[in-house]
């Protein structure tokens, strides 16, 4: 059943499902795994991008686009960001699918659309006369941190880059470098900045290495143990070792590794903590493909497993976890959060909230923008059909197989 209401509100909203056969309502195991399963995480994604991305290729995102916040007095200041949240944030999850190759016909044209439009978009959000122009560091600093998403977007999928127009390369560059201004707080901050800065190495653009070493250093000395970095010198019990540290943290160092052999033993033991955190995340989704409700930024939604995701997609789990039961987990949580008719608005904009519309749950910096953030744990539909990620079979999580009275190995620290 749940199944089934996750496509018929996808019609609800105007968008039509790339699904169009009813869904069994039998268990998940009993699914073919190439075909609901991908279908389900592609009409995620499509909910997910097609207000976004037809909006701002239109050069209508600004006016179309809703703007929620906590408190309607925090609207006009959240209004200054939230269109630069919401295209970053959402190409920085769609981008390894942008980029993939070896997908059938139906998904190859799904993608050839987004992919367009995305090329559009990005065009209009860096034009100065375009009116869905956005604040890349005119005002604020918020525009520092999704910029940053916007660049690793561009890191993800390369394609796009190329794609663009050398004046369209020139105002993207003109963008990015409006954000040097902005000082980053001692926090995870200090990555978005590394990771623009890493983006400038990838398209052969000058660059300050000094703003990566100086992240890579700092977060070096807030690492707290078992996989876990304080965010700044102290411990947030939250998910921005997901949301940001993980994956930021270790694609800066492979990139300055390429111009920096000193970055090279930071990476691996970087990777060791990457695969340690990965092992942690798939044992926090529940039978039910529910997660601890706990610490800030919890809109974010799927958002909290942009870790788990990249790790998969970049096929460097740990031995300790197969494909399948990440596979498996990430898409209990991905119906587990959509299986509610308030996750969108009328016309398919997310709404604030983890289950639904609980806008009680957001801080003061969350507005409509910043919740798709939620694209993150789409990365691995970057892979194949054929890759083992989505061709192996039905496999239980962790915390499933455990309560279900299997034997698991023992779980240790790092």
């Amino acid at each position: 059943m749940k199944r089934r209401r996750f496509i018929q509100n996808a019609g609800m909203l105007g968008i039509s499902p790339l699904l169009t056969t009813a869904l069994p309502t039998n268990t998940t195991e009993d699914i073919p795994v190439n075909t609901t399963t991908r279908k389900l995480w592609l009409n995620y994604l499509q909910k997910l991008a097609e207000p976004v991305l037809t909006s701002l290729a239109a050069d209508q995102l600004k006016q179309k686009m809703p703007v929620e916040a906590k408190e309607s007095s925090l609207i006009n200041d959240r209004a200054k960001y939230t269109h630069l949240e919401a295209f970053g944030r959402l190409l920085c999850g769609i981008a390894p699918w942008l980029h993939a190759e070896h997908i059938n016909e139906a998904e190859s044209q799904l993608q050839n659309r987004y992919f367009k439009l995305a090329v559009k978009g990005i065009e209009n959000a860096t034009n100065p006369a375009a009116k869905d122009y956005m604040n890349w560091g005119d005002e604020g600093g918020q525009p520092l941190v999704d910029a940053s998403f916007f660049a690793y977007g561009l890191i993800r999928c390369p394609k796009l880059w190329e794609a663009l127009d050398s004046k369209v390369q020139q105002n993207v560059v003109a963008c990015l470098l409006k954000t040097r201004k902005i000082k980053p707080p001692e926090n995870n901050w200090l990555l978005f900045a590394a990771i623009i800065e890493a983006f400038f190495i990838t398209i052969n653009q000058p660059f300050e290495m000094a703003r990566i070493d100086y992240a890579v250093k700092q977060h070096q000395l807030w690492y707290k143990g078992d996989g876990m970095y304080g965010d700044g010198a102290e411990f947030h019990w939250d998910y921005y070792n997901s949301f940001v540290i993980h994956p930021y943290l270790y694609d800066v160092l492979k990139i300055a590794a390429t111009k920096d052999d000193a970055f090279e033993p930071i990476r691996k033991q970087v990777l060791c903590r990457n695969l340690r955190y990965s092992q942690i995340q798939e044992r926090l989704i529940g039978v039910d493909g529910t997660y601890p409700i706990i610490g800030r930024s919890i809109t974010y939604r799927t958002g909290a497993f942009h870790h788990l995701a990249n790790m998969a997609y970049r096929q460097q789990l740990p031995k300790e976890l197969n494909p399948a039961q990440v596979r498996c987990a990430l898409t209990a949580v991905i119906e587990k959060v959509t299986n509610t008719k308030d996750l969108f608005d009328e016309n398919g904009w997310l709404r604030i909230g983890v289950y639904g519309h609980q806008p009680s749950l957001a801080e003061t910096y969350i507005s409509t923008g910043s919740l798709y953030l939620c694209s993150a744990i789409l990365l691995p539909l970057g892979l194949p059909e054929s890759d083992v990620f989505w061709s192996s079979g039905y496999e239980d999580w962790s915390s499933k197989r455990i309560l279900k009275g299997g034997d698991l190995h023992a779980d240790h620290a790092l």
